[in-house]
């Protein structure tokens, strides 16, 4: 039975490209939207700065509609979710537009789950148990989740000439300043996190400081 579903999983994502969206915005902004009027100033100014993606997470009420509005202002740019961990997650994702969907963790009926709804997926690992059954899946980009937890950039140097297949996108504790170090590594392909567009200035609705912010990010 597991070897007919890893046969599957690995078929149906032969059809999903998820490189395009990591390799186009390099700084993923990770946001979290508790007020739905936030959610168009926000993306605009993330826009204006020159990135092109975001990832919304689904920790509050909000974040669907948030997507939803997001998507039909802004139908150019990749805006996805995150913090998914059931199969309603991904269907709901897909049905208001997600360009993608990020988990926390790797299993393997969201994997199905995205596979047959055709929607880029982008499951969480923190071990080298978790890479191998990505990789045996069928799966080459990977989220690795809490980045610093998981032994940050000494981690991803380990794992790098075991899993040479694998690229990564680290997220969780890095900062504006680490990220570069991140960049460099020939095993990350993009990283995302929350220092491009802080809670702080979403809720002080600081809209020039998060494009600014973005302008940063984009330069790196």
């Amino acid at each position: 039975m597991r070897v007919y579903i890893r046969a599957r999983v690995s078929q149906r994502l032969k059809m999903i490209s998820l490189g395009k969206i990591l390799e186009s915005c390099r700084i993923i902004p990770v946001v979290t939207i508790r007020n739905i009027e936030d959610a168009v100033p926000l993306a605009d100014a993330i826009f204006e700065g020159g990135l092109s993606t975001i990832e919304i997470t689904l920790r509050t009420p909000e974040a669907f509609a948030a997507l939803e509005v997001m998507v039909k202002r802004f139908p150019k740019f990749s805006i996805g979710v995150g913090t998914v961990i059931d199969n309603m997650d991904i269907r709901r994702a897909k049905d208001s537009g997600a360009a993608f969907a990020v988990s926390p963790g790797i299993n393997i009926d969201l994997i199905e789950k995205a596979s047959a709804e055709k929607l880029p997926y982008l499951p969480g690992v923190q071990t080298s148990s978790e890479a191998l059954l990505g990789l045996r899946l069928g799966i080459k980009f990977l989220k690795f989740f809490p980045a610093k937890i998981a032994g940050g950039l000494e981690g991803l140097k380990q794992i790098a000439p075991v899993y040479p297949e694998l690229m990564f996108c680290p997220t969780g504790g890095i900062s504006f300043d680490e990220a570069p170090e991140y960049l460099a590594q020939k095993n990350v392909i993009s990283v995302g996190g929350s220092f491009a567009s802080p809670q702080t200035l979403i809720a002080k609705r600081d809209w020039n400081a998060i494009k600014a912010l973005a302008q940063r990010a984009a330069k790196l």
